[in-house]
């Protein structure tokens, strides 16, 4: 690593990359690195195999006349025929052939917009194949802008293996899913959204591969270390190479595609902070002039990340907390934030996060994250529900059906109205009572075991066990999962309408002007299950909030007509917000 870059290969040398490349002489050059191989051929549909040339570091590059829409493969000395991994498209799936696009045939109708402050943002975390693919989520956008949302995320698009995924077990991160529509059609949806205000952000997975559909290790062996993530080998984000296929897919997201900002996934099996800063590094300085946000996933609580490089990251322990007081819940990971629930949440209103060097768990458990309180507030992104949070239940359930109305009022009260950023998950604006399942479209011995591990993964959930003795439980590949999983409206559609819109009318008029600059003053549990909180926002107003999780009457207020208030908090489930101006 070099001035907070990662070169390629010697000057004096053709420099190789990832994926083809339009020349002005009207050619392409498509280059591909395989290391273990002594030769490669372009192999174009229907036409003549092209031997490429071997530069060095084991980089093969080939120039030749070729137009956009052809679609080629490359074939080893062994007849083993591989699309290209950084593919701008796919025909007939991730085992189907390479196409050519051109990056500028979409006319852009937004040239101008350069995206949002962070502050501003309000994210709706949408799955794209759920909503009816780029042009039928771009029919939703209209809607959610009215409703007060700012910014959207998509879950990943990368191609996948069969036409219904999450978009994690991506193989072809460069292409973006075909199932959901055309290159063009996904710049279309980012048009439309820049057009509408909204940012738009792509969740990206840089720490594996799906289990379908991924050759890399059949002639770049390097590519992958022996370290082991859960999800396979670790990728080798320490070779020039392996770090250039990443960062050059999200410069393309960030550039071709115009996207305002990404979400990077589970970024602890990376395990890499020097490439994450090497990375956000180019990032930035390719798109200066823009508001471009980069956030993490990251289970290691990492701060440090986040006081520079990254703007924000998830944060799993403010979930994770409301979710015990809101439930009950105390299985599996919700067992760490059981005790004392009320301080935990406490801790995180005035630091971000609960763990910031403490054993995650009991007395001998390794211990999680570093001290938070120094950042600003804007650095977590909370959420009451997300993909991973909903859909890695057993059996898929919405806090509409695990909580009653007047702790998720006041639970979706503080999300929206504390100086955090704020997502929401699709489908809980208007009150859906629909699960969102996991579901992938694998087939023969992939599907039984992806179907089996699943049910082992659940196998001592009591919910998990109840469904099996009713014979309810979804199977991940099975067409029927992928639809049970969109979200429709819940019987109290038009109050949660009515109630989102209200909350995010008020956080952009009395919150977002003030939030850059904002601090805590004081955060403490009043109760078992109520917390009271307080910040001193950027223009000096103090911003206040009681939230009661529980039945017990609780002490605290103030002699002030509150900003916004449900149920009665101080005698049993509701909150109350006031905002005392400067």
């Amino acid at each position: 690593m070099e001035g907070g870059k990662i070169s390629l290969a010697s000057s004096s040398q053709p420099k190789a990359a990832w994926g083809p490349r339009f020349l002005e002489s009207g050619q392409v050059e498509l280059s591909l690195w395989a290391p273990d191989r002594p030769a490669v051929a372009l192999v174009f549909e229907g036409g003549d195999e092209i031997p490429m040339d071997r530069v060095e570091d084991g980089w093969f590059t080939v120039r030749t006349a070729a137009a956009p829409g052809a679609r080629y493969k490359f074939r080893f000395d062994d007849g083993l025929l591989v699309p290209d991994p950084a593919s701008r498209a796919q025909s007939g799936g991730v085992h189907g052939w390479s196409v050519l696009v051109d990056p500028h045939s979409h006319k852009w109708r937004h040239e101008d917009w350069r995206g949002r402050p962070f502050h501003e943002a309000v994210i709706y975390e949408a799955h794209a194949g759920i909503l009816g693919g780029y042009t039928g989520l771009a029919e939703h956008l209209p809607a959610l802008a009215d409703l007060g949302f700012t910014a959207i995320e998509l879950m990943p698009v990368g191609a996948f293996s069969g036409t219904r995924n999450w978009g994690y077990d991506g193989v072809l991160p460069y292409a973006p899913v075909e199932a959901y529509g055309t290159p063009d059609e996904l710049k279309a949806l980012i048009d439309t959204a820049h057009g509408l205000g909204l940012i738009v952000y792509l969740d990206v997975v840089y720490n594996h591969f799906g289990p379908d559909g991924n050759f890399l290790s059949a002639y770049a062996a390097p590519f992958f270390s022996e370290r082991d993530t859960g999800w396979g080998h670790a990728v080798a984000v320490d070779k020039e190479p392996v770090a250039r296929f990443f960062i050059d897919n999200a410069l393309m997201w960030l550039t071709q595609y115009r996207f305002d900002g990404l979400r990077f996934d589970a970024v602890h099996a990376i395990d890499n902070p020097a490439f994450l800063d090497a990375m956000a590094a180019e990032l930035r300085e390719a798109t200066a002039g823009r508001h471009i946000h980069l956030i993490l996933e990251n289970e290691q609580n990492d701060s440090d990340r986040l006081a520079g490089p990254y703007d924000a990251q998830w944060n799993d322990d403010f979930h994770n907390v409301v979710h015990v007081l809101l439930t009950g819940e105390t299985e599996t990971y919700y067992a760490r934030f059981s005790q004392s629930p009320a301080q935990k949440l406490a801790r995180s209103l005035a630091e971000g996060f609960i763990y910031q060097g403490e054993p995650f768990g009991d007395e001998k458990a390794e211990p999680r994250g570093k001290p938070s309180g120094h950042l600003p507030t804007t650095a977590f992104v909370n959420f009451l529900q997300n993909h991973d949070q909903v859909g890695n239940r057993a059996l898929g359930e919405r806090l509409t059906l695990l909580t009653d109305h007047e702790r998720l009022h006041a639970a979706t009260a503080l999300l929206l109205l504390s100086p955090f950023i704020p997502l929401v998950f699709m489908g809980d604006a208007i009150g859906s009572h629909s699960p969102f399942f996991f579901f992938t479209d694998f087939h023969d011995e992939l599907a039984d075991a992806v179907r089996e591990g699943r049910r082992a993964e659940f196998a001592h959930s009591k919910a998990f066990l109840a469904a099996h003795e009713a014979n309810d439980i979804p199977d991940p590949n099975a067409l029927e999962t992928f639809e049970r999983s969109i979200p429709r409206v819940g019987p109290r559609f038009l109050e949660w309408q009515e109630t989102y819109r209200h909350l995010l009318a008020l956080r952009h008029r009395e919150i977002v002007p003030r939030l850059p600059g904002t601090r805590s003053i004081a955060s403490d549990a009043i109760g078992e299950s109520a917390v009271m909180a307080s910040w001193r926002l950027g223009d000096g107003a103090t911003l206040t909030i009681l939230v009661n999780f529980g039945d017990a009457p609780v002490d605290g207020g103030l002699d002030l007509e509150p900003l916004y208030s449900c149920g009665a908090a101080t005698s049993g489930p509701g909150c109350t917000i006031w905002l005392e101006t400067a």
